[in-house]
């Protein structure tokens, strides 16, 4: 779709008592604005229903998003899938925070990561970063 400004024929005297007395340029009446059709018509846009934050509240939603994807990335490598399944380990971070204190977290976590076919060195790393990550929540 192009849009251009149509161009005025000829140049119309400027009435006193005018908006436009004393500027030099057109009559802003002789001015619109033609739109062309170039190509098909795409399809109607989808409406999305958004929302806007403070920039507090959106830097602590990024912030917690941040280490949601960090503990989804980092599950995917405790927890390699085969080919052609899609099994994922699912961890509740709400849960997580939830729990009070550090050694009752932990143990949460060493419980819900228990089937990990993983090294315990690896469990035990992503359980001290994961806390680490949490309590900056």
């Amino acid at each position: 779709m192009e849009v251009g400004v149509a161009s005025y024929s000829s140049r119309q005297p400027v009435v006193s008592g005018s908006p436009d007395r004393g500027r030099g340029g057109p009559p802003r009446g002789n001015l619109h604005v033609e739109f062309a059709q170039i190509g098909e018509v795409k399809e109607r846009k989808e409406k999305y229903l958004t929302a806007k934050y403070g920039a507090h509240q959106m830097s602590l939603i990024r912030k917690r998003l941040g280490v949601e994807m960090w503990m989804f990335d980092q599950l995917q490598t405790l927890y390699p899938s085969p080919e052609g399944k899609n099994e994922e380990k699912e961890l509740d971070l709400d849960e997580l925070l939830d729990v009070d204190g550090e050694l009752k977290r932990k143990k949460y976590l060493w419980d819900s990561l228990a089937d990990c076919k993983q090294g315990k060195d690896k469990v035990e790393k992503f359980i001290g970063e994961l806390l680490e990550r949490a309590t900056t929540l």
